[in-house]
């Protein structure tokens, strides 16, 4: 439920043009975009707003909070992109997550040897 609440949130700051300063503070968006921005096939503004959204909330939970496994990172974003994206859109968020948590969360990705 909170990640739904954070992506109507986000996505209505998007779309209404608030003070971006106001959020920034908060949410470290330069930071978390450019987590994501690289394994992107377009720049981070060319983004569907709920896509981007997604993104972002994903990109904040695989690197500020260690204590929610990256599969449940993923899964959630998933479902967000399949309840609120475009038909299509969970595919791209589940590759772009996948490859944020490889970079951020290399330990827990890496399968023991035990």
């Amino acid at each position: 439920m909170a990640r739904r609440r954070a992506l109507q949130a986000i996505y209505q700051w998007q779309q209404a043009g608030q003070n971006i300063s106001d959020i920034e503070a908060q949410q470290y968006l330069d930071e978390i975009d450019a987590d994501y921005a690289s394994y992107l096939d377009r720049s981070v503004k060319e983004l569907d707003h709920i896509e981007r959204a997604i993104l972002r909330i994903g990109t904040y939970e695989l690197k500020h909070r260690l204590d929610v496994p990256y599969r449940v990172v993923i899964n959630e974003a998933v479902e967000l992109a399949k309840t609120f994206g475009a038909d299509q859109s969970y595919r791209y968020i589940n590759g772009v997550m996948d490859k944020v948590a490889s970079a951020l969360r290399r330990k827990e990705k890496r399968p023991s040897n035990t």
